[in-house]
């Protein structure tokens, strides 16, 4: 007998293999005309269409439950050919319905902590069903072109610089370094290739076109505060060492297309839709709240204007 507890993880070694497209079965020959069919008959044509693939204690899986199971395994296992996947998902499903059918045999369905986890699962579905329909209309291509029109195009990029530097483990190693610079005709990149440890050693320490919010803050203000052609006065220390930092360019970068920002406009556009579904939500409901032991909660006034304010000094009689 086959062992069902081993079927998805089998699938999920299986996947390369699994994976390969499945043939394309050959065009089927048009049906012969058929007499008009009564209603039952009607049936029994959807019943052929979607028919019954096991019984289990009398409770029937069909061949819809089947592909449903099948649309909700990763891509990489839903393009396996049809013969294989059948059996392996078929047999999975099998096996949850006999364990559900075991349960209520032994009335699990009826234990409280079972219909608590029940609800708690139901709610959860239904709270992401709504979700999905009140944030969809945020998420289409057309909501985050707008989005994009109004946030990021036609404004100034971000500034980059262009900096090169020489990374070395001690202050007094980054002082030798600068004092090497000092002298007529030193070259940096020449220096940094005899002396830095840190990334772009071979090439003289550059570092390339980088953005302030791509380095840790302490390298990226000195380097921001940097002209091109200027070197740091001081070593730089950062979590990596000491840095002597050489400003080669600086620039505005262009803004960023529509394409590279389609990942950041939408996660943006998620978490505003989402927050605003809540609040319409909440905003529409009866909401009462109650202390730890059950007794109502007393608001905390609005606060006022006059909050803390003194009242006007008496005035003597005249």
């Amino acid at each position: 007998m086959r062992s069902t507890a081993l079927i998805l993880p089998l699938l999920l070694a299986a996947a390369p293999v699994l994976a390969q497209p499945a043939p394309s079965p050959a065009p089927a020959a048009p049906p012969a005309a058929q007499p008009p069919v009564s209603q039952p008959q009607a049936s029994q044509g959807q019943a052929a269409a979607n028919p019954v693939v096991a019984r289990i204690d009398q409770e029937e899986l069909r061949l819809s439950d089947v592909q449903a199971a099948i649309a909700e395994l990763p891509p990489e296992l839903r393009g396996a050919p049809g013969p294989m996947l059948f059996p392996l998902v078929l047999d999975q499903l099998i096996a949850q319905k006999a364990l559900v059918a075991a349960a209520r045999s032994q009335g699990l369905d009826r234990d409280e902590a079972v219909r608590s986890a029940i609800r708690r699962a139901e709610e959860e579905q239904l709270q992401q069903a709504l979700l999905r329909r009140e944030i969809a209309p945020a998420l289409t291509e057309e909501a985050l072109r707008a989005r994009y029109q109004k946030e990021i195009a036609g404004k100034p990029g971000e500034e980059e610089v262009h900096a090169r530097h020489i990374l070395t483990a001690t202050e007094a190693e980054a002082r030798a370094a600068l004092a090497e610079l000092r002298k007529p005709g030193a070259d940096f990149a020449a220096v940094a290739k005899q002396r830095s440890t840190g990334p772009g050693t071979q090439q003289g320490g550059d570092l390339g076109f980088f953005k302030k919010s791509d380095m840790v803050p302490e390298f990226a203000d000195a380097a921001f505060g940097l002209k091109a052609g200027e070197v740091s006065r001081e070593p730089v220390k950062s979590p990596f060492g000491w840095h002597v930092i050489k400003v080669e360019a600086r620039r505005m970068a262009p803004a960023p297309s529509f394409e590279d920002s389609a990942e950041s406009l939408r996660q943006a556009a998620f978490e505003e839709a989402v927050n605003d579904a809540v609040e319409r939500v909440q905003a529409k409901a009866r909401i009462e709240r109650f202390n730890m032991d059950g007794s109502p909660r007393t608001e905390a006034p609005a606060p006022s204007l006059l909050d803390g304010a003194a009242p006007p000094a008496a005035q003597p009689r005249r």
